[in-house]
């Protein structure tokens, strides 16, 4: 009898889409604030477009630095949290080992059968901590990559959610015109990413729009009401 191979997909790309994720939800939500504030204040559509492109570069240059200084903060304190584990293993080792084997007693295992467990990994320096920092800190060895590519994808999510909101303000001379038409292009694309983001993390996409466009539309509202109440 043919046996099927059992293949298992699992989705892997978390810190991307979350890099996207932020920038994206910003971009859509604080250029269309900030066009929307103005649309009653000025007379020429060509203002909002010059405000609106360049608080894009500024929030795309301040949300890309800082998706690279939090990796960066991240892959630090991972290296001085293995650190200190080599050194607590050297320094006192007995303890060490008392928290390999508790750790293995939260799992289930009698002290009789964690011990060879525990004098396994323990036998390895390296592979001793690598434990540790998995199991016991519940922390994963950075990406060296990591801090650029979050910086570049925030930064890029953010300039390509920012444009949507101004395309109309871009194309059409009319401002009343403008804000209804960029009202409702942000929430689609609003829509849109949710169900795509909802897509790729095996969520219901309808439901995943639905839940970012209404959040994206509260966030917008306000910090739209907000610019309004300034201007």
């Amino acid at each position: 009898m043919p046996v099927t191979r059992h293949i298992e997909t699992h989705f892997t790309a978390t810190a991307t889409v979350r890099d996207i994720v932020i920038g994206m939800s910003d971009g859509l939500t604080v250029p269309f604030a900030l066009a929307a504030g103005l649309a009653g204040t000025v007379a020429s559509p060509g203002v909002i477009v010059v405000a609106g492109v360049a608080e894009i570069a500024a929030g795309a240059i301040a949300m890309g630095l800082g998706g690279y200084l939090a990796a960066r903060t991240d892959s630090e304190h991972y290296t001085a949290e293995r650190e200190r584990e080599l050194r607590e293993t050297e320094e006192m080792p007995q303890q060490e080992r008392a928290e390999v084997a508790k750790l293995f007693r939260e799992y289930g295992l009698s002290e009789e059968d964690a011990q060879p467990l525990v004098a396994a990994i323990t036998a390895n320096r390296s592979r001793w901590v690598d434990f540790m920092m998995r199991f016991e800190l519940e922390l994963q060895p950075p990406d060296r990559a990591r801090a650029p590519r979050s910086a570049l994808t925030i930064a890029a999510s953010y300039v390509v959610g920012g444009l949507v909101p101004l395309l109309p303000y871009m194309a059409l001379p009319s401002i009343p015109t403008a804000l209804q038409v960029s009202v409702a292009l942000t929430l689609v694309a609003l829509f849109i990413f949710g169900a795509v983001k909802a897509r790729f993390t095996e969520i219901n996409p309808w439901r995943g729009g639905a839940q970012t466009a209404l959040i994206g539309g509260i966030a917008a509202t306000a910090a739209f009401m907000i610019a309004r109440l300034i201007s």
